[in-house]
């Protein structure tokens, strides 16, 4: 039988776009993030997350991101470096009133600058929230 949080866990991997066999690249780990969520993506993928010196093409990076890690244009240009081209990154951030909370204008001016487009935001687990960044819609897509 599978624990309630156990399920919560379970589908928020699925909330995130992660499909089984998925290559999930995680970049960031402390010991603040959130070992229950990690935990969830990994059974819900079959594997382990990948760190950040792996070198095979990635389906979705999760970029655990705090107020003191440094440029966050660096570390998504670096994130995406790997991604395939129809790839996510997922910046988590620690949610308000958390240490290390980032505000989302920060995480908003940072995207264009990588050419990526933001599309939705989620609670991910009690201390962290996901936004969602996409490779943009080209514009021959778009008509």
């Amino acid at each position: 039988m599978v624990a309630a949080g156990d399920a919560e866990y379970s589908s928020v991997a699925e909330r995130l776009g992660i499909k089984p066999d998925m290559v999930v690249q995680e970049i960031g780990w402390d010991e603040d993030v959130d070992d229950d969520l990690r935990a969830a993506i990994e059974e819900h993928i079959g594997g382990d997350l990948l760190d950040e010196d792996a070198d095979e093409v990635i389906d979705v990076v999760l970029l655990w991101w705090r107020e003191d890690d440094g440029d966050l244009v660096d570390a998504i240009m670096d994130a995406r470096s790997p991604l395939d081209e129809n790839g996510i990154i997922w910046v988590l951030t620690p949610k308000t009133g958390q240490p290390g909370h980032v505000e989302p204008s920060e995480i908003a001016e940072a995207v264009p600058t990588v050419g990526l487009a933001q599309t939705s935001n989620i609670s991910v687990g009690p201390n962290w929230a996901g936004t969602k960044l996409v490779p943009p819609k080209s514009k021959s897509k778009q008509r």
